[in-house]
């Protein structure tokens, strides 16, 4: 009965229980509605989950001269969809390089004839701009000489004067 008390007095209070009760803690603790003043403390039994037998998978090592080391070629029915993949005969793969080259060659045609017409007209910008500078030269100069005899003249008006 002494037991039953300190018990009670354990779960009521909160206090950590004697060496010689056995509850574990106020949570694992409850009273049956039947028992009042009896506590069943319920202790949870784990159990680990089977694991599924299953089939060895028989030795991994493979002896060199066996046959089963090697690439395995497979056939494929006609409406199999691995028998449709995009893979090209020798004479594919010849035509196809072929249009590539063909192809390089006609982009290569082009950008040789737009340098060669973007040359023409860095010849042609080159020879307007050798016009306008020597036109330019050649009005400056014109204009010097004018100042030079309006100069003259200017000072010819006063002397006389």
């Amino acid at each position: 009965m002494a037991d039953d008390h300190e018990i009670r007095s354990v779960s009521s209070h909160g206090a950590t229980p004697h060496p010689g009760s056995l509850s574990r803690s106020d949570s694992s603790a409850s009273t049956t509605p039947s028992d009042g003043n009896e506590t069943t403390i319920h202790q949870p039994i784990p159990t680990r989950p089977r694991l599924p037998s299953r089939k060895s998978s028989g030795p991994l090592v493979v002896p060199r001269d066996s046959s089963a080391v090697g690439p395995v070629d497979a056939e494929f029915g006609p409406d199999d969809v691995r028998a449709m993949s995009p893979r090209r005969t020798s004479e594919d793969i010849d035509k196809m390089g072929k249009e590539a080259r063909e192809e390089l060659r006609r982009h290569a045609k082009a950008l040789q004839e737009s340098l060669v017409a973007i040359f023409n007209r860095i010849e042609a910008v080159r020879e307007e701009h050798d016009k306008l500078d020597s036109n330019n030269k050649f009005l400056q100069k014109y204009i010097g000489d004018l100042m030079s005899t309006s100069k003259i003249t200017a000072a010819g008006s006063r002397g006389k004067k």
